[in-house]
């Protein structure tokens, strides 16, 4: 074995730890999600306030992604990576401490804050230790990772809340980030360094020269998309499913059959990144979710929901990998991680306007005419994703 090989493995080797240690914090994340709702709707809170809660795991992270994303470009992965961790940990123990819907709030937007801080950092380092050739693959595997973490991390949490209460869950869940941040403050993993750049090699025009290249621009608008259909379905199940009667681990049911369809999608996705161009994969996944969220209004219970938000995985599960590939091959050089984070915030605007757009929607016309016209913003995406470049 040459040193090439020897290199491409040991990246290789350092790629899967990441991808478990992001699957631990991703865990806490995904879990909290359906904790934190499904304990301020049992304490009497409203749907508005529950869209609230959700709304506050993206409100930092919207406004501060593009300057982490800086701040990485600049002194690399590893300490931002182990400051998210700390941070997901903490938000995880406040609300098992100290009950009550003001510990919600705080947990919430503490948690999310500092999973953006790990992910962005992650995302760069997934494509520096992947290589040009195998980008979308490293994409893919660690989206597979998540997609993991997403089926177990409500389903867990449901179980745990149904026998033994919320705190139970909140403290289970703070076991999880504790391995990234031993791994991390271990300092042993391979992890990428910064590209140290002389000042004057600096690239200039800030987030709007980002967000004026075309290629770009047309990666932000479909990522748009995928974050609107995501994040509604993630607000949408506990807040119909409660609404209907659907226990704690049945709404988790529904959440880990949307992630089961991600995982088996993503599995594929090695495969399908080989025969398929990227925007040929955008342009199907767009119309698979489209599809599914004009069925949304038809459903009558557990088994139907499952079945449709199954659908609605396989769709929105491929885009990501294929999102950030684009991403990583057209962002400027040294300027990967502002362009991360570019996409992060936009992702976090709409996981932000989505929840309270969704309550007071909701609440005023019913949720038929959100889920057509959401999917009628898919199909044209679908629309827009098969068009060629210009």
């Amino acid at each position: 074995m040459n040193i090439v090989d020897l290199r491409h493995g040991a990246r290789r080797r350092t790629l899967l730890a990441l991808i478990v240690l992001g699957v631990a914090n991703h865990i806490v994340l995904t879990g909290t999600r359906v904790a934190v709702t499904l304990d301020a709707l049992a304490g009497g809170a409203t749907a508005a306030t529950a869209g609230l809660l959700i709304a506050l795991y993206a409100f930092l992270p919207m406004l501060l992604a593009v300057p982490a994303g800086r701040v990485i470009d600049r002194i690399g992965v590893r300490r931002p990576m182990l400051a998210g961790s700390i941070g997901v940990a903490c938000g995880a123990a406040l609300p098992a401490l100290w009950p009550g819907l003001p510990a919600l709030y705080v947990a919430a937007t503490l948690i999310g804050a500092s999973f953006m801080t790990f992910q962005v950092a992650t995302q760069y380092a997934t494509g520096e230790l992947s290589g040009p050739d195998a980008r979308a693959e490293g994409y893919s595997l660690l989206a597979l990772g998540y997609s993991l973490s997403s089926f177990a991390g409500p389903l867990v949490t449901g179980f745990v809340i149904d026998h033994w209460g919320f705190r139970s869950a909140y403290a289970l869940l703070v076991v999880f980030p504790l391995v990234p941040i031993v791994a991390l403050a271990a300092g042993r993993l391979g992890l990428p360094r910064a590209t140290h750049r002389p000042e004057s090699a600096a690239p200039r025009g800030g987030v709007l020269s980002l967000l004026t290249h075309a290629k770009l621009r047309r990666v932000f608008a479909l990522n748009v998309l995928f974050a609107l259909a995501w994040d509604l379905h993630t607000i949408f199940v506990p807040v119909y499913g409660a609404s209907t009667g659907l226990t704690a681990s049945q709404v988790g049911m529904v959440l880990a059959s949307f992630a089961l369809a991600t995982f088996a999608v993503r599995l594929a996705m090695p495969l399908i990144a080989r025969r398929f161009t990227e925007f040929e994969v955008l342009t199907a996944a767009l119309f698979v979710a489209a599809v599914a969220y004009c069925g949304f209004p038809f459903t009558t219970g557990a088994t139907t929901m499952m079945a449709l938000s199954f659908v609605l995985g396989l769709g929105l599960g491929s885009g990501q990998p294929m999102v950030m590939s684009l991403l990583y091959t057209h962002s400027p050089p040294g300027r990967m991680g502002e362009a991360a984070g570019v996409r992060m915030s936009v992702v976090q605007s709409m996981a932000v306007a989505v929840p309270l757009v969704f309550g007071a929607l909701g609440a005023t016309v019913g949720l038929t005419p959100v889920f057509w016209a959401v999917g009628a913003s898919l199909a044209a995406g679908g629309y827009l994703a098969r068009r060629p470049a210009r």
